[in-house]
């Protein structure tokens, strides 16, 4: 008897673009205070259920920003020894490389996962 694979089928083109948005919506919490986590929040919520893709990654967006909003705090409290002005700059650039790269591949179909990213949301 064969074992089956299993093949993950490309999303489609509406589901993909549902994916990218959990990502560049994050972009929000530079104008918006908690942006970053509440509109990657309602993305997911309304379309989790519809498209698994979506759920997939709203988590990962989510789980990112959470992480992220944990290492500006940390930041903060390390500006009070001049180190945190440097890691705040570090990570803004990070941010944004890493959430541009995630739209991209959401928008592929592909299924990103964001280095060093705490799992909070499973």
């Amino acid at each position: 008897m064969n074992q089956e694979t299993e093949v993950t089928a490309v999303p489609e083109k509406e589901e993909r673009m549902w994916g990218m948005l959990c990502h560049l919506t994050a972009f929000s919490g530079f104008i918006i205070p908690f942006g970053s986590i509440l509109a990657p929040l309602i993305i997911w919520l309304i379309k989790k259920e519809e498209m698994p893709f979506v759920d997939d990654q709203g988590k990962e967006s989510l789980n990112f920003q959470l992480t992220m909003l944990i290492a500006f705090i940390i930041s903060f409290v390390l500006m009070f020894v001049f180190i945190g002005f440097l890691l705040i700059g570090v990570l803004c650039i990070y941010e944004i490389v890493v959430v541009i790269m995630a739209s991209m591949k959401s928008n592929d179909g592909v299924r990103y996962r964001y280095p060093w990213a705490i799992r909070f949301i499973q």
